[in-house]
Order: structure tokens, then C-alpha cells, then sequence
């Protein structure tokens, strides 16, 4: 999809091949996050709990869980920790909705409030590690994270 200059949103949508109960599980468990994105994650998925995964040991995702209505919806906010970042903790919010489709899911992720710089950087993290999740939650390996190791791409 696309980003919106009206909301400050990208948009993103995925279509798993398992059903909501098994991909919710992916937004909530931090081994299961961990399967595709960060290296290590802290997660307590009520109103008010922790959402933190260090996606490569320099970049550290921080908010806290907004909404979580299993199997279908998964709010939290998010940000970056650390100095200088176009993302302070907590500064946006992204909303997840699975719909079964079939057998499937279809995962629409939508991260709003993101000043326009962070916008493109935020939408090509989105595709990458959504493409990573539709594989694991599939029962699948994704294999290493090429951007588990520190860099400076990533924002």
C-alpha cells in the first residue's frame, strides 16, 4: 500500500497462510516475535504493557500496548530509544488487524502519527519484516535477518 500525507500513515497488508488465533500469537509472545523481527523482544500484551524489541542490538522499538483483542486486533504504541530519533517512544501508533481469509489471514498493519522523513524509512521496514512473518507464522523458516546486525540504515 501507501503512505498518506493527510494521517502521517503507512499501510501495509500481508496475506498469511494460517489462521488469526496462530498469527495474533506472533504480535504477543516474544519467542514468537522473535521468529521474525528483533533479537531480543520484552512484551506484555495488556492495556498499558510493555512493547520493546531490539531489532538488531542498536535499534530498540519502545511503546506500550494500547488495545489487544485476540485473535483480531493489536494496538500499541511506537518509537525508538535513544537520542536524535524521528520517533520518540511512544510518539505513534500502530494498529494490526487479522481477518480470516479462508484458511488465512489477512494482516493490515497501519502505523499512524509518523512525521514525514520517518515515513519511507518506516514503510520499507514494514514490507521487510511483514514478508518475514508471513513465512514464520506459515510454519516456515525465514531465515537470518540480514538487518539483525547494527546499521545505519534502518531508522
Amino acid at each position: 500500500m501507501a503512505s498518506t500525507e493527510v494521517t502521517g500513515a503507512v499501510e501495509r497488508e500481508v496475506r498469511i497462510a494460517a489462521p488469526p488465533e496462530t498469527v495474533f500469537r506472533f504480535f504477543t509472545e516474544p519467542e514468537l516475535m522473535l521468529r521474525w523481527k528483533g533479537i531480543a523482544a520484552t512484551l506484555d500484551p495488556q492495556p498499558g504493557g510493555t512493547y520493546r524489541v531490539d531489532i538488531n542490538g542498536r535499534d530498540v522499538a519502545r511503546g506500550e500496548y494500547v488495545e489487544v483483542t485476540p485473535p483480531s486486533r493489536v494496538v500499541f504504541t511506537w518509537g525508538w530509544e535513544g537520542e536524535d530519533r524521528a520517533v520518540a517512544p511512544g510518539a505513534s501508533t500502530i494498529e494490526v488487524t487479522l481477518t480470516p481469509d479462508g484458511e488465512g489471514t489477512i494482516v493490515r498493519l497501519a502505523h499512524r502519527d509518523l512525521p514525514h522523513d520517518a515515513r519511507e524509512p518506516h514503510a520499507r521496514g514494514w514490507s521487510h519484516f511483514l514478508d518475514r512473518l508471513a513465512i514464520a507464522a506459515a510454519g516456515g523458516d525465514p531465515g537470518p535477518d540480514p538487518w539483525a546486525a547494527p546499521s545505519d540504515e534502518q531508522e
